[in-house]
């Protein structure tokens, strides 16, 4: 459903592009058409139009796109506003409750929460009130665990990353929720890093400081996300690995630890390196392939990385005027090669 609605939208976006387009072409005289022609053209346009309206919800209208962009803002702020408010209601009224009681309600709320996203899925199209549910349920579970933990006094593990990884994938995948499968794909990551790191023989948490035990998540999320055809979920997969692969790189370069047994200080000029490196091919990836979401995310991490490399090597010693007129040179630099950049892609 989820791609036949993309297609749809991408359908009424290349219909109202080719409308404008032919209102420049009469007004310009290059193509008129007689009225008879324009009232079959219209009348054509406006029937298929209200079709997949009628059949996806699609949104006709740039006035409408907007409206839907800003219910997907409210969605996930509710959302998370919800998965708030049940953490908070939890930590204030659970130790009055019997233990009985505390179990009975640890497995039922997920299920709840469940029953409540089939019911809505059936009776919306466009998912906003499942999606919002969902996040509840998702926090619901990890709140399952948590507390069953406590409760049995079950020594913390990632595999419980694990399991929250793979219920919301569940749920993702059930119901063709994006905001779902970054949770999943959170969760996935950070159970591959804390087993990575206990079978290096450290302690699991540990793997947040060692951030080289994210980076094979990473990779596999974007070679997944780039050979993909899951039209709806490969740009997600292909986020979630860019964001996971920079973030890592960062802590790397910056301060973080490393498995390798190397001089630090040149293990983390490698991953300086590599960190800039690897947004600049992000870059280049997303204008191959016309990948939109992986382009600024690339350009947006090639800009942290570079400022925070011109920072560690100028700032202590260097006069801050000097610092600021070279940093907008090098900014001046990187956009004359984007523009020169984008002129071969037109010509070619």
């Amino acid at each position: 459903m989820p791609d036949a609605r993309q297609d749809a939208q991408q359908r009424v976006d290349r219909i109202r592009a080719f409308r404008e387009q032919l209102a420049d072409l009469e007004r310009d005289e290059v193509l008129v058409l007689s009225a008879e022609q324009r009232d079959r053209l219209n009348e054509h346009i406006d029937r298929l139009q209200k079709q997949l309206a009628t059949d996806f919800d699609v949104d006709v209208s740039t006035s409408q796109k907007q409206i839907s962009l800003g219910m997907k803002i409210v969605s996930a702020l509710g959302g998370l506003a919800l998965c708030t408010g049940v953490f908070l209601f939890f930590y204030r009224y659970w130790g009055l409750l019997a233990t009985p009681v505390q179990i009975a309600i640890l497995v039922a709320a997920p299920l709840v929460g469940l029953a409540g996203m089939e019911f809505s899925s059936r009776r919306e199209r466009t998912l906003y009130f499942t999606a919002l549910i969902g996040l509840v349920t998702v926090t619901l579970f990890v709140l399952n665990l948590i507390v069953l933990g406590q409760l049995f006094n079950i020594a913390p593990s990632p595999n419980a990353f694990l399991a929250w990884g793979a219920f919301a994938m569940l749920l993702a995948y059930t119901y063709r929720l994006r905001w779902l499968l970054a949770v999943s794909l959170v969760g996935l990551a950070v159970w591959v890093s804390g087993t990575t790191t206990v079978s290096a023989g450290g302690f699991w948490p540990s793997g947040f400081d060692r951030a080289e035990s994210y980076l094979l998540s990473a990779v596999a999320m974007v070679v997944y996300g780039t050979l993909s055809r899951e039209n709806d979920f490969s740009a997600t997969y292909r986020l979630c690995g860019w964001l996971t692969g920079f973030l890592a790189l960062l802590a790397l370069g910056t301060a973080g630890e490393s498995y390798l047994a190397a001089d630090p200080k040149i293990i983390r000029k490698v991953y300086q390196f590599a960190g800039l490196g690897s947004a600049a091919g992000a870059i280049w990836l997303g204008i191959r392939r016309q990948w939109n979401g992986t382009v600024n995310t690339g350009a947006a991490f090639f800009t942290i990385y570079l400022v925070v490399r011109l920072v560690d090597w100028w700032w202590d010693w260097m006069p801050k005027y000097l610092f600021f007129l070279i940093a907008g040179g090098i900014a001046a630099v990187l956009l004359a090669a984007f523009r020169k950049l984008r002129a071969r892609m037109e010509a070619s």
